[in-house]
Parts: C-alpha cells; structure tokens; sequence
C-alpha cells in the first residue's frame, strides 16, 4: 500500500512539472509570435507610405484630427493610410472618388471626433472654474419656491450648468444683467429675475445639491432656492444693462393694446425705459416721445420691417428720440421666455429624422432653433459634453432612442445615412465652415484658433482634408438620403422663420406664430462667438481657393440634378 502511494505521489510531481513547462512555453511563444507581428507592421508601413509620411507621431496625426486614442498610446506602431494618397488629376473631383475618398476618411474621423468632443468640456467650463474661487454666496437667502419652467415666476434669463452649477455662479449671472433676485433649480438650472415668487414651499423641498458645490441646495423638483442679487459695483456696472439697438419701426394703430405696460416720462431717456421694463420683465422697450411701452414681439408688431432710421430722428437718447408714426426699438436684459420650454417627446417617434451637416455648417444653432420653436429636445449621433453642460439633455439620450425630434449627426456612410427615415440636410458655403471647424478643433465651440494654428502646416492638412469631406457629406446624403429636406444656412440666417416654419412642417410639428417669434427674439442662443474676429491675413491660398471651388461646382450640379435649388450664388464660382 506504501509502494502505490509513493509512486501515486511520484507520478503527480511529474505532473506538475509537465504543466509548468508547457505554461512557460507557452508564454514565450506568444512573446515571439507579438514581436514578429509587430515588426511585420513597421515593416508595412514603411514600405507602405510615402517617405514623408511612414510613421505619423501623435503631434502629426493631431494637426488633421484623425489620430485614434488607442494608438496615441504606443506612437511608433501608427502607420501611414496608402488608401488617403491622391488619384489621379482627372479622377480627383469626380463625384465617385469623392464617395470613396469619404468612405475611407470615415472611421478615422469618427474616432476623432469622439475623442475630441469628450475633451472640449474642459475647454468650456475653463472660464467657470476659475469664477468658481472667486464667486462667494451674496446676498440673502429668500426661501424655497414653486417652480413652474412653462409658466416661470423669474423670467429673466435662464442658464444652464449641468456638472458645474454653484449659487455664487448663478449669481453673478444674474448680477450681471443687474436682476434682483437669482433662484436655483434641478441642481443645476439657474433663473434671473426682479419679482420674488409668490408661492412659498417647505424649505425641507429644495434639497438638490448644487452639481458644482457639495453642501449648497439648488431648488429641487419643481422647486427654486431663491437668492437676493448683490449688484456689482458702481464701476463694473454694464452699460446700458445690456440693452441692445434693434431699429426704427413704424408704431403699430393702437399701442396699449399691442404692449401690456406703459410708462409716460417728461425727458424720457432710453435708460429710464429700458430700467422700467426689466423691472416689468419683458424683453422688449419701444420709445415714441415721452411714451415708454413694454412687451414681446407679436403679429401686430413682429420687427421684421425696420424703417429708415431717419423717421426716428437719429436719436437714441433724448425724449424726441421718435414721435408719431415711428418708434424705436430696444431689447432688455430680459429672455423672451415664450419659447423656452423643452421636453423629451412622451411617445417614441414613428420617423427616424436626422439633422445632417458637415462640421462648422451650423448645426448646434439649427438645433437650438428646432428644439425653441417645437419645444422638444433634439439628440447626438455623438456626446458632446459642452453641448449638454448648457441645456442641450438630448446629448446624454442614447441617439436611437426615437425620444427626441431629430438627431443631429456627421455621418455619410450608406449605412449610417439609410438608418433615418428622413433628414433635413443642412448645407453652408464651404469656405465658412472649414474656418467654423477649425476654429472649433482647435479652441471650442466659443473661441478662435490662434494665428499660430493658421500659419502653420495644421491649416493646409486641415483643408486638403476637410473640402473633399464637405462635398461628399451632400452627395452621399443626396445618393442614399430617403426623404431630404435641404436648407441653406446663408438662407436660414436670412430668412429665419419662413425657413424654419418649413423645418418644423417637416418635422410634423405645430407651432404658433407668436413661439417662431419668441425664437426669432433669441435666435442666436448660447453657442455664437462673439463678433467677427478677423485676420490680418487670406487664410485661402489661391490654390486652396481652386480646390474648394471645383468641389462646390459638384456639389451644386448634384443638387440640381436632384431638382433641388442649387447652392447659393453668393459663394458658386462664376
């Protein structure tokens, strides 16, 4: 019995043994089979690539936007892309190679905008976190209010901070458009205005943290924490309080009808006016003589037909600033809040409706107009952090969720494009949205690129790029796309609500006129730069010029051939 043991025992130390041999063996073979094959792959792609382009380092493959995050990581295993060399001249700006140019681009360009829209919150939020260590809680706490966001009780301007809201950062927003009280909503919602709330609830009611500030209450569901404004000092006071020009116009038959508040003032000043109707909380102030009137846009007075400014006597300050016939016009501080109000739809929509645009077409700002005038969120093909951290929900929604009214995608394969039902396609001069994007690439939805970023080589990568993209993004949307609706933005920005009555009747949704209205009043929304900065330089070379101009003859012939409205003739070559 001993005997069998001692050889049962021998026999399973053989085994052991056996078993750690064949691991280490094991082991090594896949260390020499991950060396060979990595040195295959070098070998590739030095043969592979021009000489100039063998192997990409992370700084190169930024400068166009197409570096994926997973090579980043391990820089000398990126390969040049043979499939992205040049034909032939005469097969260059054929409307074929321009599909499978775009086909080929695609899924690079997709991992980079995935990378880049989840790096652009810190970009946008920058500026916040520096007001953050400066910004204490001023003023006094009023109390927790009922919060209706249809029927709001501070109707003032209203903003969004959905991960980084604090009550010192509401407040001075709102301290800024000099209101008197600033409440807090949802954690993360923030509302001015300058009449305190009637309907008190229980304080144990607002119990929303602040999303950027542990151990602050921001309202909660369907509650406000409201807070008294301390005014900012004398010296850093915004003139005017914000009050912008809007024009001449001829004074509607009968103006207290039209204008549901009104003041009457010897030596009237557009201050004095401008102060009394924020106070009254509406958004516009219309002088004629020593009358002073308050109220929105409407169908009696629209402010779509200004008048020579001549007839309101070319003053803006003094009580004879316009008389009889005409008035002038001024838009407060005040939000027109007609139109501000946005849901998910309650039921999952029947058509599958895209808002298709090649990057820096405008496709935030139609969303902006689409989501104001239906009063439905719209969603993402991707998640742009900015985006939702000011009010755009729909971002987080997953994008086939049929929850929102259209979902805004970049996309232009066969199969992304034949996923929707229907598209509005969203096109804008070629030359304007190359200088959107890179603007956006390289400084955010808000800022510019530095003049470093268009004189170096990023610029001329960026163009020989992007132009070829811009066209096929429309012919592949013309090819694939089952039901269009396109719209120019040059005509959008021009005609504002017959274009965008047209996009909401394609969207199946009924609006009054009075909301169109209300968008018309806040048609820039949150993600317009400030002005026209303008370089002191052509960023187009002349051949750059000839490129983009031979793609914008394709596409508009394209477009024509399709019995759509060709491109507009501001910017097709003659």
């Amino acid at each position: 019995m001993a005997k069998a043991f001692f050889r049962l025992q021998k026999f399973l130390r053989r085994i052991q043994f056996l078993l750690f041999f064949l691991t280490a063996a094991y082991l090594m073979a896949g260390s020499l089979l991950l060396l060979q094959r990595t040195r295959l792959v070098l070998q590739q792609g030095s043969r592979g690539t021009p000489s100039n382009q063998a192997l990409l380092v992370p700084e190169e493959m930024s400068r166009v936007g197409m570096a994926e995050p997973r090579s980043l990581q391990n820089p000398r295993l990126l390969v040049g892309m043979d499939a992205l060399q040049e034909p032939a001249l005469g097969q260059q700006h054929s409307p074929h190679w321009l599909m499978s140019r775009n086909s080929e681009l695609r899924q690079l360009r997709r991992r980079w905008f995935h990378r880049f829209s989840s790096d652009q919150e810190p970009l946008q939020t920058a500026g916040f976190k520096a007001m953050k260590h400066t910004a204490e809680h001023k003023g006094t706490y009023m109390g927790c209010f009922t919060h209706d966001s249809r029927e709001r009780t501070l109707k003032g301007a209203v903003f969004y901070d959905l991960r980084k809201m604090t009550v010192g950062h509401c407040q001075e927003a709102c301290a800024e458009r000099a209101y008197s009280y600033a409440g807090l909503a949802f954690g993360a919602e923030c509302y001015c205005g300058n009449t305190l709330p009637a309907a008190a609830a229980k304080a144990e009611e607002c119990s929303s943290e602040c999303k950027g500030e542990k151990g602050s209450v921001c309202g909660g569901l369907n509650r406000l924490s409201v807070y008294s404004v301390e005014q900012l000092r004398a010296g850093a006071r915004p003139l005017r309080r914000n009050v912008i020009y809007r024009g001449c116009f001829r004074a509607p038959e009968n103006l207290t009808d039209t204008f549901p508040a009104s003041l009457i003032q010897p030596n009237l000043t557009v201050e004095m006016c401008s102060e009394f109707c924020s106070k009254k909380e509406f958004p516009l102030a219309v002088i004629r003589g020593q009358e002073c009137y308050c109220g929105y846009p409407t169908r009696r007075f629209s402010l779509r037909e200004g008048t020579d400014g001549r007839h309101c006597s070319g003053s803006h300050n003094s009580s004879s600033a316009a008389g009889g016939d005409y008035c002038l016009v001024y838009q407060t501080p005040v939000q027109d809040t007609r139109c501000t109000d946005r849901k998910f739809l309650t039921t999952k929509s029947e058509v599958f409706v895209a808002l298709s645009s090649f990057p820096g077409a405008g496709n935030t700002w139609a969303r902006h107009l689409i989501e104001h005038a239906t009063g439905y969120y719209t969603g993402s093909y991707y998640f742009d952090g900015a985006l939702y951290n000011k009010g755009f929900k729909g971002e987080k929604d997953h994008w086939r969720s049929r929850r929102t009214i259209c979902v805004k995608t970049h996309e232009s394969g066969k199969t992304e494009i034949e996923m929707f039902d229907s598209a509005i396609l969203l096109i804008r001069n070629p030359y304007k949205s190359l200088m959107a994007e890179f603007n956006r690439k390289y400084a955010g939805h808000l800022g510019y690129a530095t003049d470093h970023n268009w004189k170096s080589k990023e610029w001329p990568d960026f163009v020989n790029s992007y132009a070829s993209w811009w066209a096929s993004h429309v012919l592949e949307w013309l090819k694939y796309g089952k039901r269009l609706l396109v719209v120019h933005y040059e005509e959008l920005k021009q005609s504002l609500i017959p274009k965008l009555k047209e996009m909401v009747e394609f969207l199946n949704v009924t609006v009054t006129e009075d909301r169109l209205l209300c968008v018309e009043n806040n048609r820039d929304g949150n993600f317009k730069r400030s002005g026209a900065k303008q370089k002191n330089f052509e960023p187009f070379t002349q051949e750059m010029k000839d490129l983009i101009n031979r793609y914008i003859l394709t596409v508009d012939e394209a477009l024509k051939g399709r019995n759509f409205s060709g491109l507009p003739r501001e910017y097709v070559p003659r």
